[in-house]
């Protein structure tokens, strides 16, 4: 019998979903469509482009892409959204449950999905119209 337990996130800059996540992704390969070039190679095929364009150009361009990318907001508003008010209860149940399965004291197979589900529903309500409104 295979029995699965989470952990709560130990520093506050990491978030209990990224905790999970990483969970989830060891048992979920990652597959890519194709193979992706070496550093090198790509570095090659740069150089050659931007020597072909005149070099300044394309330096030039570069830097207002990289200034252009937004950041993304949503993880800053799920961990303010975790610690809120609305989900501390659900929060709470489900750090009691990761503590009793990790000291071995829960039930043969309890392993804390239901309290983590309710707890990942409650901040996402949360984060969903402050996300939208600072989109808009």
């Amino acid at each position: 019998m295979v029995s699965t337990t989470f952990a709560t996130a130990s520093s506050s800059d990491e978030s209990l979903f990224s905790t999970v996540s990483s969970f989830v992704s060891s048992f979920i390969p990652t597959v890519h469509a194709e193979e992706e070039e070496s550093s090198d190679d790509k570095e090659e095929s740069e150089d050659k482009e931007e020597s072909e364009e005149g070099g300044d150009d394309a330096e030039e361009e570069e830097d207002e892409e990289d200034e252009d990318e937004p950041e993304d907001i949503l993880p800053a508003i799920l961990e303010d959204c975790e610690n809120s008010k609305a989900c501390a209860a659900v929060k709470h149940h489900f750090e009691e449950c990761s503590k009793r399965v990790n000291e071995g004291k829960g039930y043969e197979g309890e392993n804390c999905i239901e309290e983590f589900f309710h707890f990942s529903h409650c901040a996402q309500d949360c984060a969903a119209p402050k996300l939208f409104a600072k989109l808009v």
